[in-house]
């Protein structure tokens, strides 16, 4: 409640409750007496006549009798007067008369009130005669309405009253509470941050200090901001001086980076140049090397020329190291997006290291997971890189014991799978203060290493670099002297439709295993019963009256002396069925042990495809196909597909590079029409556009894919002028299975059909396909408005196509110019990409080099840089489409119309 109102209450309200209240207790304490008063008035003059009315009733003198009673009648409010005997008898009546009930109390005078009406009944004579009443009706209604008159006048006193105390309420709240509003407003201003005007100083006493008080704070706010204002702008000329000091040593910085990069270009041109330099001549003398230790040598000669193969290889090694880490400290490594398998890779890494292994004695081991896909993609030259350097490092510093390499699927989501590779040993372990520095440039765990082992200390930094590059991460944990495990998590493309299928089937045989290395007799035992076979690890059980089939037999290092030899092969003699002998050892150390009942001497460490070959040989079974894409969806000729793309010539050429009895085409022009003939047709495969008005190629495709049936399988292929890694995994994610790249090659183009549907195109006589537009980059620096010759290879071959296809191109030209300035002028920036990506596209089918650059450099530049980074570019685009606009109109109409009819033709067939 606010003060005003408190005032409001306290001077106008309790006041008035008071008067009122002493209003009403003077009216009711009036009225009481105004009751009480003619009680006792009409008491005394009934009392003062009652004996003479007593005596004339007893005379029977009825002139006396009438008078008395006109006399009673004639009192205030008696409205009639009435002589009764104790039967109720009336004898003598005056007034208006009412039946009232008579005295219960006879000798009495008593007075019944009934509402506005009284009854006085007062007896006459005495017990021993005949009694008779006295009866007076009395009316107060005249003291009712003496009581509203009186009501009405309090309340005009209580009006006037009320009035005059409000006025006196408002004159005081006014004067009380208006320098406190003006004093309230000041303050907000002040809170506001502005200069409020001076308040008046009130003649109250109570409220003139505040006044003052409030134009000191406000002159003293008003000092202070001045104050600070200066303070501003003396620190922003401060601040200005500074920037311009900065912005000088910037401009400076910038020049100094520029001739860092400059320099680090040279160093990184040269260090590549160097290293092939140095790698051309050092490969010709490690194959004369090689050649040279093919011939007979002495043994002091053969020495030297192993020192000089292991100096040549060190030396290979050190250079690919440099070129590697001058590569990737330059960002010039690009990773590319192959299919890959990890049982073969895996495989071939431990193939190359398993010399090292087993010339020490090692026990070498590649353990796949069965749940990690068979169909990944990703840079198996770069994870093969990756894996040999931590596989190698493992064998360099382990001098007993084993080193085992796992794959196994960490995290598994749509078209993305993520793999985790570990590389464990038993060797000597790393300390805390290695494992902190053992992934930069330069560092080896120990300096003692560099001196025993060799190499540049690059190895594990290229390793770090590579996986980070590749999206993961690196990192090793070990324990001194019990070895380390350097694991790295590696994201992949793919998907975990299935587990990885069996190379082969077994018809349930008893294999024997007798391995001395448990994880490598696990791995065997494993592997062995998901192919279908019975498997045994007891301990001779191979030797024992048993069906046993097969024997797989590991043979250590240790075990290659003659007596141990002449042991196994008085073990061997008593077999009854065919042996396979793992041995650790090289192909050309192998022991030449004799197999009675057939078999074979493998080395280790062995691949799953030659175990799985070797099975194959020693039982006779059929090794499992492993099904393809055209298998897993047979399809009937002639193939259908769907070709959806927004741009007509788009449509021709892939509808000219797919004409064959092999296939039906369907084109449809949208996302919305692709959609409405799925609906209503199936089809084999579609190749669809990306970029189109509308619903995009993405969209298209995950509405495809949500009709269920036949589109959960059916491959749609992306086609698009510009991709880069994230698209390309978007695309994946949107149901996609592969992506043809604009300009279309026809050799890509047979590639994904028989890939997806089993079907070889027929070959062409055509020229050399031009792998990308940095051919026309190649050439002159100014690039030729049309190369006819260009065009005719783009469009396979075919010269009326490729005409039709530049009059297309040519046509469509205005229309786009027009879409790009509207963009420009209304800075849509969504707008000029979709204008810019429809010509880029249409270029890429046509011999149109400097538009198609133009076209692709904007489009590049918009989706990097932004707007902002294509305006200045602008005008040669317009120039450029002027140009082959008015190079088009120079050409003979005749000739146009002739090559679209041939095409047209041509297109018909």
């Amino acid at each position: 409640m606010s003060l005003k109102t408190r005032l409001m209450l306290m001077i106008l309200g309790l006041p008035l409750l008071l008067l009122t209240l002493l209003v009403g207790t003077a009216l009711t304490l009036e009225d009481h007496q105004r009751h009480a008063t003619l009680r006792d008035q009409l008491t005394q003059e009934v009392e003062r006549l009652a004996p003479s009315l007593s005596d004339a009733l007893a005379r029977e003198n009825s002139p006396i009798l009438s008078r008395l009673v006109d006399s009673l009648l004639a009192l205030p409010h008696v409205q009639a007067v009435s002589l009764r005997n104790d039967r109720g008898t009336p004898l003598l009546e005056r007034g208006m008369i009412h039946d009232l009930p008579a005295s219960t109390a006879p000798g009495t005078i008593r007075l019944r009130e009934d509402g506005r009406r009284w009854l006085l009944q007062a007896p006459l004579t005495d017990d021993a005669k005949e009694t008779v009443w006295l009866e007076l009706v009395i009316d107060t209604t005249p003291l009712l309405m003496t009581r509203y008159r009186q009501l009405a006048s309090s309340g005009l006193v209580l009006m006037l009253a009320g009035l005059l105390l409000f006025l006196a309420a408002y004159l005081t709240t006014r004067r009380l509470c208006q320098p406190l509003e003006e004093a309230n407003r000041c303050l907000d201003r002040l809170a506001l941050g502005r200069v409020p005007e001076r308040l008046t100083i009130p003649p109250a006493q109570e409220l003139a200090p505040l006044a003052r008080r409030i134009n000191e704070l406000a002159d003293h706010i008003e000092t202070a901001r001045q104050e600070r204002q200066a303070q501003i702008e003396q620190a922003t000329n401060k601040l200005q001086r500074s920037m311009e000091t900065i912005e000088v040593q910037n401009i400076e910085l910038d020049l100094a980076h520029r001739r860092a990069l400059e320099a680090n270009r040279v160093k990184s041109e040269f260090l590549a140049n160097m290293s092939h330099e140095i790698r051309t001549p050092l490969n010709g003398i490690v194959g004369f090397c090689r050649l040279l230790g093919r011939s007979q040598l002495e043994p002091r000669q053969r020495e030297w020329l192993d020192q000089m193969q292991r100096a040549c290889d060190n030396l290979l090694m050190l250079v690919n190291d440099v070129l590697d880490f001058s590569k990737l400290e330059a960002g010039r490594v690009e990773l590319e997006t192959l299919p890959l398998d990890m049982v073969a890779l895996v495989d071939e890494v431990l193939g190359l290291q398993a010399p090292l292994s087993q010339q020490k004695g090692l026990q070498l081991l590649g353990l796949v997971y069965d749940d990690v896909p068979a169909n990944l993609q990703g840079d198996p030259m770069r994870i093969r890189q990756v894996l040999t350097n931590l596989v190698n490092n493992a064998i360099k510093f382990t001098d007993q014991g084993e080193v085992i390499v796992r794959v196994m699927l960490e995290e598994a989501e749509a078209g993305r799978m993520v793999l985790q590779v570990s590389v464990s040993d038993t060797g000597m372990g790393l300390s805390e203060e290695a494992r902190r520095r053992l992934f930069q440039a330069f560092q080896q765990a120990d300096i003692s290493h560099h001196r025993e082992f060799g190499g540049t200390g690059l190895g594990l930094a290229i390793c770090r670099q590579l996986v980070e590059q590749m999206g993961g991460e690196i990192d090793v944990k070990s324990v001194p002297g019990q070895g380390s495990t350097f694991f790295f998590m590696l994201p992949l493309w793919g998907t975990a439709a299935s587990e990885r299928a069996p190379e082969l089937v077994l018809r349930g045989e008893l294999i024997a295993i007798d391995e001395p290395h448990s994880p490598t007799r696990r791995a065997l035992k494993h592997l062995m019963t998901r192919w279908g076979a019975r498997v045994t690890t007891q301990a001779n059980a191979w030797l024992e009256e048993q069906p046993v089939a097969l024997v797989v037999a590991g043979i250590c290092h240790e075990d290659l002396d003659e007596a141990s030899l002449a042991r196994w092969q008085r073990r061997l003699d008593k077999l009854n069925c065919p042996a396979l002998l793992l041995v650790n050892a090289s192909p050309l150390d192998l022991p030449p042990l004799p197999l009675p009942h057939g078999g074979e001497v493998l080395g280790k460490p062995i691949s799953r495809s030659a175990l799985a070959d070797a099975l194959v040989r020693q039982l006779h079974v059929t090794p499992r196909a492993l099904p393809t894409a055209a298998q897993r969806q047979p399809i009937s000729l002639p193939a259908r597909l769907l070709v959806v793309d927004d741009t007509a010539s788009n449509r021709l050429l892939l509808g000219e590079l797919l004409a064959g009895p092999k296939l039906t085409l369907t084109q449809a022009a949208s996302g919305e029409e692709a959609l409405a003939l799925a609906q209503t047709r199936e089809f084999d495969m579609v190749l669809m556009d990306i970029r189109m008005a509308g619903m995009d190629g993405m969209e298209a495709s995950r509405a495809l894919r949500r009709l269920g049936g036949v589109w959960h399988r059916v491959p749609i292929i992306a086609v698009t002028a510009h991709l880069q890694g994230e698209q390309q995994r978007r695309l994946r994610e949107n149901g996609l299975d592969d992506v043809l790249i604009k300009p279309l090659q026809p050799q890509r183009l047979a590639h994904l059909l028989e890939k997806h549907l089993g079907i070889v195109l027929p070959t062409r006589p055509t020229e050399d396909e031009p792998s990308t537009q940095d051919a026309p980059q190649a050439q002159d620096p100014e690039l030729p408005v049309v190369d006819l010759e260009l065009g005719i290879r783009l469009a396979g071959g075919r010269e009326p196509l490729a005409r039709q296809l530049l009059e297309t191109l040519a046509d469509s030209l205005p229309g786009s110019e027009a879409a790009i300035r509207d963009a420009v002028a209304h800075n849509d920036e969504v707008v000029l990409l979709d204008a810019l990506h429809a010509l880029n596209g249409a270029c890429r089918y046509c011999g149109t080099p400097r538009l198609g650059l133009l076209a692709e450099t904007l489009e590049t530049r918009l989706r990097s840089r932004g707007f902002s980074a294509v305006v200045a570019w602008l005008p040669d685009l317009y120039a450029a489409m002027g140009e082959l606009c008015d190079w088009q109109a120079a050409q003979p109409s005749s000739t146009t119309k002739a090559t679209a009819r041939a095409a047209s033709s041509e297109s018909d067939r």
